[in-house]
């Protein structure tokens, strides 16, 4: 038995569009209705064909749906939920898929008392975005983190990990703020410093920008690939995780100017001893199936 029946996708970037396309592919009888709030976006989702319905505004779109995922910024999360609160099916199931969890869930609860919220967040992605950016895939052998309140249903938060799990997701549950600061660590900052070496070396007098981008193919292009991403998207992401963010900041700069200390010093022990820790983490990533041992990270040179 399918967990829903009818699915409601609010924005249609990759994550939405990927999430309509893992629904045609491994729950084809899911009625699918989507909109988005860019009309271009929906006439593209129209021609690609990955809805059923596609609706000209929010409200609409959640008419008679069971489960109501949110993939929009999570700046525009609380307007979002004001717009679909009086169209709410009775027992939908309001979810999302942003990449912070305290603030959209203090967003839906406010917007949507006596609601059933259940906040997710899909821990994949690429650089790109858009209708077109997405694939069915996308979620397959990647971590689906749950963040219900404190006195959520059980069955709610069954039925979103069974949805989440037959689109190949593993499904794990956590308080929202621990979610904030794990993904703290392992997302945000490394986009923060990828964001900030970017601008450095676009920056950096004595250094062109035509040998910054001919001399990219060490780690420098591995960095713009992640400044890549959605700058509207990342801009709400730091905004609304502030706290979590600036702790962990905080502790990345203490670490870099113990670095800079040994580097200045000539302490090769304590260089050397760093390094390996992080070789070591690598390793275990690459065990852990979240990535690849292929060389130059699998890409394909053809």
């Amino acid at each position: 038995m399918l967990p829903f029946a009818r699915v409601a996708v609010i924005g249609c970037g990759l994550i939405g569009s990927s999430l309509l396309r893992a629904v045609r592919t491994h729950m084809p009888t899911v009625r699918l209705t989507a909109t988005d709030a860019d009309p271009a976006v929906r006439a593209r989702v129209v021609e690609l064909q990955l809805a059923d319905d596609v609706a000209d505004n929010a409200g609409a779109a959640v008419v008679d749906a069971d489960l109501v995922v949110l993939c929009v910024p999570v700046g525009a999360i609380g307007a979002v939920a004001t717009e679909i609160a009086g169209e709410l099916a009775p027992g939908a199931i309001v979810s999302d898929v942003g990449s912070v969890k305290a603030s959209v869930l203090a967003d839906l609860s406010a917007a949507l008392p006596g609601v059933a919220i259940i906040p997710a967040h899909p821990v994949a992605g690429t650089e790109r975005s858009g209708p077109d950016a997405g694939f069915p895939s996308l979620f397959h052998q990647r971590w689906c983190i749950l963040t219900p309140p404190e006195g959520a249903d059980e069955a709610d938060i069954a039925r979103l990990a069974a949805f989440w799990s037959r689109l190949g997701s593993n499904v794990e549950t956590m308080d929202a703020r621990h979610h904030d600061l794990v993904l703290a660590v392992t997302s945000h900052i490394p986009h923060l410093i990828a964001y900030s070496i970017v601008g450095t070396a676009s920056d950096l007098e004595g250094v062109t920008n035509s040998e910054v981008i001919k001399f990219s193919a060490g780690g420098f292009r591995d960095f713009t690939r992640i400044a890549a991403s959605d700058p509207v998207m990342w801009r709400d992401v730091f905004l609304s995780n502030k706290d979590a963010v600036l702790d962990v900041l905080q502790r990345v700069t203490e670490d870099l100017t113990a670095l800079q200390r040994a580097i200045r010093w000539g302490d090769g022990d304590t260089l050397h001893d760093r390094f390996a820790a992080s070789r070591a983490i690598r390793r275990a990533v690459i065990d852990a199936g979240q990535d690849t041992a292929a060389p130059d990270f699998g890409r394909d040179h053809k």
